[in-house]
């Protein structure tokens, strides 16, 4: 049985039928060590917003994994500005995800994670403030909070000057959030990718062209380009193809990639 429009595997091995969530959720699966996967939407001509925002991509499809790959996660991260712009909620899951965390060893709901080396943050979001779970704050060690930040949410200071995201990404593998997932934005990937931190890609490539000016998925100085195997791609009805590029597994985890204690 499937749930929504129909996703169907194209390759490497084409399916013969829609496939179902448990199904999707196999092809995307959980890593066996500490992992972070990045999932970005972007148009046919490789623009990440329409009109200003994410959504103007994201379609029934998009949204359908997008779902399943926070309930494959521990830790959900996403940069400050991404949050405040997207408008980002307290991360809920159903009834039907988050008992398969649980038969799965999970806790119910994953850990929201916000990197911010300003802590220009608004404690009343509810993303903060409706959080299930006490969500992380990955800042600089002398960014000061704004009154009431630090009673819904817990400061993590890694780094000086800017946020060190290969301390801050082993400190969450610490506290037992080993497998992570990334939303945007593009600064955050783009500062990630230097740091050669970045074990998979989810590429939605929304069938339209957005046009001139919207940036790309990733941005900022300093990136070092390095090859990801591309490792399933899926189409939807509405000609929406889904990407998967990820490390290989026997390749050696990047800096920040201890095992969680």
């Amino acid at each position: 049985m499937t749930d929504g429009m129909a996703i169907s595997r194209v390759w490497p091995a084409p399916a013969t039928g829609p496939l179902t969530d448990p199904e999707l959720a196999a092809l995307y699966g959980r890593a066996a060590r500490p992992h972070l996967r990045v999932n970005f939407v972007a148009s046919a001509d490789g623009a990440v917003s329409l009109d200003g925002f994410s959504a103007g991509l994201s379609g029934e499809p998009d949204k359908r994994v997008f779902g399943l790959l926070r309930m494959l996660c521990e830790g959900l991260v996403v940069a400050a500005g991404t949050l405040r712009h997207e408008g980002y909620r307290a991360v809920r899951l159903d009834q039907a995800r988050r008992t398969w965390r649980r038969e799965h060893g999970l806790a119910e709901y994953p850990t929201l994670v916000v990197v911010s080396g300003s802590l220009d943050l608004d404690p009343a979001q509810a993303a903060f403030a409706d959080a299930p779970v006490r969500p992380l704050v990955l800042t600089r060690a002398a960014a000061e909070p704004p009154p009431g930040l630090t009673d819904v949410a817990e400061l993590v200071r890694c780094g000086q000057e800017q946020v060190d995201l290969a301390a801050g990404l082993a400190e969450l593998r610490r506290r037992g959030l080993g497998q992570l997932l990334c939303e945007g934005g593009p600064y955050l990937f783009g500062a990630l990718t230097a740091a050669d931190l970045v074990d998979e890609l989810c590429l939605t490539v929304a069938p339209m062209l957005a046009g001139a000016g919207p940036g790309r998925i990733t941005a900022g100085a300093g990136s070092t380009a390095r090859h990801l195997p591309l490792r399933h791609v899926l189409a939807a009805e509405d000609g929406v193809l889904m990407l998967r590029y990820a490390r290989d597994p026997e390749e050696s985890p990047p800096a920040g990639s201890a095992p969680a204690a």
